[in-house]
């Protein structure tokens, strides 16, 4: 299995060809950590996509030129956000409204419902508006 470590986040692929990016514990997640991660991703998949699943609760921090990044497409085919709290679902329902999402992307308080959707066939509705699933 590929593996990939830093300070701030892990990433690995997962049994099923789902990539997860996990954020370390109390991470401020800034430009140059964000485009390191981002980066990673493109690198580990050589030209393809895969749907992505990021560990997003332990962040204590995401900026906004951290935010900028996120929203530069990438090697993602999807990208399920994995939280822990209604305040984790208002920053990134907040955040989608703001910059729209690359590719489809949802929220999550549960790991198996967004695995169970990252590996939905790619024929579900997209909003062409805002370039993510419509819910």
């Amino acid at each position: 299995m590929a593996e990939a470590d830093d300070v701030d986040y892990t990433l690995h692929l997962e049994p099923d060809n789902v990539l997860l990016l996990a954020w370390g514990p109390g991470v401020s997640i800034e430009a140059g950590n964000a485009r390191a991660a981002v980066d990673a991703v493109n690198e580990f998949a050589a030209g393809s996509r895969y749907p992505l699943l990021v560990r997003m609760a332990n962040a204590s921090h995401l900026s906004r030129a951290a935010r900028d990044v996120f929203i530069e497409p990438c090697a993602a085919s999807r990208i399920a956000l994995l939280g822990e709290n209604p305040v984790d679902r208002i920053l990134v329902d907040y955040q989608l409204a703001a910059q729209p999402a690359p590719c489809p992307t949802r929220f999550f308080t549960s790991e198996a419902e967004a695995m169970t959707w990252l590996l939905e066939p790619e024929q579900q509705a997209i909003d062409p508006h805002q370039g993510r699933a419509v819910e």
